[in-house]
């Protein structure tokens, strides 16, 4: 079973490792742009299309939990990765800039933490950053995405987007949106007091540890 988990083990390590490096490619553009320019109104052409890149390529993580190479489950990757992809309908909101940098600051901390996870070699820091920073910053993350959602529906209600796909059905792209808008407070709630719990369970370890 060990030889059989290898080629996953390895792959996960490179996705992890790869999303870490686009992050921190994307977080110095982003920070590039407030420091040269003096202002956030230039956010979505400095970093939204690597942030695109990056959104898109995450729906990997969908497919990890649907397969069960993680056991993530599909429904709350699948409601994070909708909620984060539509920011590229509202480009100019100032709610921008805050919510790409919550998301910068997020992940170039788990994406390291997941791949050095993978090969078992991540420092105890780096554990301590994972399942601490996330209390600030998913909260300031989350209320970014549902702002920018809220700013999406009218341009999504007027263009009537993905309009041949969903054709064949008795709803529109639009009200599937809006229906994410509805549950992303509640999964939200369930996925942060399943981390605080896990912060509860991987730092007390660390303290064991500490004191045996």
């Amino acid at each position: 079973m060990a030889h059989q988990r290898q080629p996953i083990k390895l792959y996960l390590f490179g996705y992890n490792s790869l999303q870490a490096a686009g992050w921190i490619v994307a977080i110095f553009m982003l920070l590039s742009n407030l420091l040269s320019t003096k202002s956030i109104a230039g956010t979505f052409a400095s970093a939204g299309e690597i942030i695109w890149i990056l959104q898109t390529a995450a729906f990997l993580e969908v497919v990890h939990g649907a397969v069960g190479i993680l056991p993530s489950g599909v429904r709350l990757p699948f409601m994070q990765w909708c909620g984060r992809t539509l920011f590229f309908l509202v480009q100019d909101h100032p709610s921008l800039f805050i919510t790409f940098l919550a998301w910068c600051l997020i992940e170039v901390i788990r994406y390291p933490f997941y791949a050095l996870n993978t090969i078992g070699a991540c420092p105890p820091w780096l554990t301590y950053l994972r399942y601490t920073m996330f209390i600030p910053l998913y909260p300031i993350g989350v209320l970014g995405e549902m702002l920018l959602l809220y700013q999406a529906f009218p341009y999504m209600k007027e263009k009537n987007i993905f309009a041949n796909f969903f054709a064949i059905l008795p709803f529109s792209y639009y009200n599937v949106v809006q229906v994410i808008f509805v549950m992303y407070p509640f999964a939200w709630i369930k996925l942060y007091s399943h981390m605080l719990k896990q912060r509860g369970s991987k730092l007390g370890k660390r303290q064991e540890k500490k004191k045996k």
